[in-house]
């Protein structure tokens, strides 16, 4: 939370963040999500990498789902949020066959 408050006090032009909620509680989350949209907002490019599908597409504009090196679904947020299960379940899945 303080790496995150500390790179968006300097005004950056790109916001790369990974796993952004690990091992943080929900209200948290919340608050570091609502500061990278407010940062895309104002200019910012942000690439979240996320595992809570739901809680990422809430504040995305676009969405891209790899699968094995791959861009297997793309496309804007707002379009994709009725796929939400199917984008999460695929990245579930068993990939061992």
């Amino acid at each position: 939370m303080l790496a995150l408050g500390l790179a968006l006090s300097r005004s950056p032009a790109v916001v790369l963040a990974d796993e952004l909620s690990m091992g943080l509680g929900p209200m948290v989350v919340d608050r570091l999500f609502a500061a990278l949209r407010t940062a895309a907002d104002q200019g910012a490019g942000v690439l979240l990498v996320e595992q809570h599908v739901h809680k990422a597409m809430s504040i995305a504009d676009r969405v891209y789902v790899m699968d094995r090196g791959r861009v297997s679904i793309s496309g804007a947020a707002n379009e994709l949020r009725q796929q939400v299960d199917a984008i999460q379940s695929s990245y579930l899945a068993d990939t061992s066959s």
